[in-house]
């Protein structure tokens, strides 16, 4: 040393936290030589990886380590010396100063060290007089806990001691206390028996291990992995702290969660994976009465499956699912089935239950129940799926009576919004929000359904749908008489099926909306007076039915007209004016049939009108009539595809007005009016 240290007051100890980028770190403090100074990272005491400068000097120095340690590590720089004399002044012999101040100062410096140790012990206060601070002999203090008299002395008490339970006392009237150790066993945690939840070391065994010794487990947070199936036996629960409680399976291999038996819970968990997030069947006994609440199943093959399983006297019956998440299902959300020959799941209650794909592929249905009869109902439930999909919500040939309510279905592209398979009967729907683009009730049973408010924006869209049975006791159309003051123009709005409408007061024109504002709308309409005033039938910026406008001049004459959103079509009505068309040029002129009346000219020369086969499936039964319409001297001859013509023979029309009117009765043509 160049000159003597001073030794300053205080506890030579100094405490940093790391930041993962400093190296030297500074003690306040002297030390008489480096091997004085104790360096530690966390509790671990360090020999090597750093150098210790300052030795000697009053201020004290700094250490300077070769890499820096870690992010938040303690770094921990103490003064410790031995408590030991190995000199002696000799007799009659010099006393310099420096060598009383070296060793004054290493006693001082031991005084310290001793001081400081004594500030992490436990120790009395100061103000308190104990009798005795001595523990209790060896003999008395084993197999005992170390406690205090009423005097506050040591002394020792057996762990079973009463006193030494008794310990909580929750606040309110009628409050009992109770031993600590019976409040702790009243919730019992798979940390109890070992699980980490860091999602790294396998919890596997502990969890099971904790249901197999008690009936209500917690799930603290954290994240636990596990690489086999949990079991949740007869009446037992497992309850966690929501979406913080997370049990991860390893891959998709195996269940995540299994119900065999009745009357156990599982809630308030987020189950990761798994081929079933949760699988419900009557293994170890009937599997009713189980409850599933408040659950985050994520990205499972199946999240929920319900199986009737291989025995009939242990169904899957009356469970309760409420408030659940199933998200990036692969298969299928919510499954009932039967995978034996047991019992098809039946009288299962599903509250809240969501199926969101989260824009992940899905090859199944949000809700599929394959098997089911009896009462399965669904309220309030809802799927969101990407755009392959086969069904938001689906019921197989195995379902009957399955009660849905409040569905809310969600897809970008066409998937059915409820597909009903052929098998299933009596399947009832209620309020059915279809925001899915494909058919809101897609039904391939044959109209074995009941539906209500089923389908906005459209209601009970269905496709390829025939009824071969149809009972009606009532069967009503809505009809409005329509009376103009003094004639002039009215609009139908389509809201009656039937419009009766009198001309007694003038003409009416009813203009029908433009066709491809009506697309599958029928609508009859009748004229209902005597008089001369005709009821004339148009379209709104079109050409009318049938591309024209159509005039009802006689009581009772009526017609029904069908729009099928590009044109309206005439598809009834009584006494409607011919068509008629003309035709000039050419010696061959064979009629369509397309109209009742056929003005022929044979002013450029003779011409032969040849009818069809009376045969012919658009001749049989057809009425047609045809008149020379010139002044030349050139015949029209009618004859026929089949045999020489009407009535057997060619039928000459030489001059201007002959006509001759035939008509088929699929045989042969005849005549029913000549002229001459």
């Amino acid at each position: 040393m160049t000159e003597q240290i001073q030794i300053p007051q205080g506890v030579p100890r100094v405490r940093y936290i790391g930041t993962g980028s400093q190296t030297e770190f500074t003690y306040p403090f002297p030390i008489f030589e480096t091997a004085d100074l104790e360096v530690y990272l966390g509790a671990a005491l360090q020999a090597t990886g750093f150098a210790v400068d300052g030795a000697g000097a009053t201020a004290g120095g700094s250490v300077f380590f070769a890499t820096a340690p870690a992010n938040g590590t303690t770094v921990t720089l103490t003064r410790r010396v031995p408590i030991e004399r190995v000199s002696d002044f000799l007799e009659s012999g010099p006393l310099p100063a420096s060598s009383l101040n070296a060793e004054f100062d290493r006693l001082t410096a031991c005084l310290q060290q001793v001081a400081g140790d004594q500030e992490a012990m436990l120790r009395y206060p100061e103000t308190d007089l104990p009798a005795s601070a001595e523990l209790p002999g060896r003999t008395i203090r084993a197999n005992r806990l170390l406690a205090f008299d009423t005097d506050g002395n040591p002394t020792a008490s057996l762990p079973d001691n009463t006193d030494a339970q008794i310990g909580f006392l929750p606040g309110g009237a009628g409050a009992t206390a109770r031993p600590v150790r019976d409040k702790l066993a009243d919730l019992v945690s798979i940390k109890d028996f070992g699980a980490i939840g860091d999602g790294v070391v396998d919890d596997t065994v502990a969890i099971q291990a904790a249901l197999t010794a008690h009936d209500a487990v917690l799930v603290p947070a954290g994240r636990y992995r596990i690489t086999n199936t949990i079991t949740v036996g007869y009446g037992q629960a497992l309850a966690g702290l929501g979406s913080a409680s997370i049990l991860q399976a390893d891959g998709d291999a195996f269940d995540a969660i299994r119900l065999p038996d009745g009357y156990a819970t599982v809630k308030a968990l987020r189950i990761e994976n798994g081929l079933a997030g949760i699988r419900l069947f009557g293994g170890t006994g009937p599997c009713v009465q189980n409850a599933l609440v408040d659950l985050v199943l994520w990205q499972p093959t199946y999240g929920i499956v319900l199986d009737g399983y291989t025995q009939t006297a242990r169904p899957c019956y009356w469970n309760n699912i409420v408030r659940v998440l199933v998200a990036r299902p692969s298969v299928h959300g919510v499954w009932l089935t039967k995978s034996g020959a047991g019992d098809s799941p039946n009288a299962n209650k599903f509250q809240g239950v969501r199926v969101y794909s989260l824009s992940a592929p899905i090859s199944g249905s949000g809700f599929f129940v394959e098997h089911g009869k009896y009462n399965n109902a669904f309220v309030d439930c809802e799927a969101n799926l990407s755009t392959d999909a086969v069904a938001c919500f689906r019921l197989g040939p195995d379902t009957d009576k399955n009660l849905i309510v409040n569905l809310a279905c969600e897809t970008l592209g066409g998937v059915p919004n409820v597909q009903i398979d052929a098998g299933s009967v009596e399947t009832s729907i209620i309020n059915l929000f279809s925001a899915s683009a494909g058919p809101a009730i897609h039904d391939l049973s044959g109209g074995q359904y009941t539906a209500v408010n089923a389908g906005y924006p459209t209601k009970n869209r269905l496709t390829a749908t025939r009824i071969t049975d149809l009972t009606v006791e009532a069967l009503r159309y809505d009809t409005e008489f329509i009376d103009l003051p003094a004639g002039g123009l009215f609009q139908p709005d389509l809201s009656s099926s039937v419009y009766l409408v009198s001309g007694y007061n003038g003409a009416v024109e009813v203009r029908l909306p433009a066709a491809g504002d009506a697309n599958g709308h029928a609508v009859t309409i009748k004229k209902t007076d005597a008089t001369a005033h005709p009821i004339t039938i148009t379209e709104a910026g079109g050409a009318g039915p049938d591309g024209r406008a159509v005039a009802l001049g006689n009581r009772y004459d009526f017609i029904t007209v069908v729009s099928n959103g590009a044109a309206w079509w005439i598809s009834a009505g009584n006494v409607l004016p011919g068509n008629a068309s003309y035709f000039e040029g050419g010696s061959l002129f064979q009629p369509d049939l397309t109209q009742s009346l056929y003005l022929v000219s044979a002013y450029g020369g003779a011409v032969e009108c040849r009818l069809p086969s009376p045969s012919a499936a658009h001749a049989v039964g057809r009425t047609v009539s045809i008149k020379k319409s010139d002044s030349s001297g050139n015949a029209v001859t009618v004859t026929a595809a089949s045999g020489t013509g009407p009535d057997n023979e060619a039928i000459p029309l030489t001059a201007y007005g002959h006509a001759v009117t035939v008509m088929s009765n699929g045989g042969a043509w005849y005549i029913l009016g000549r002229n001459p």
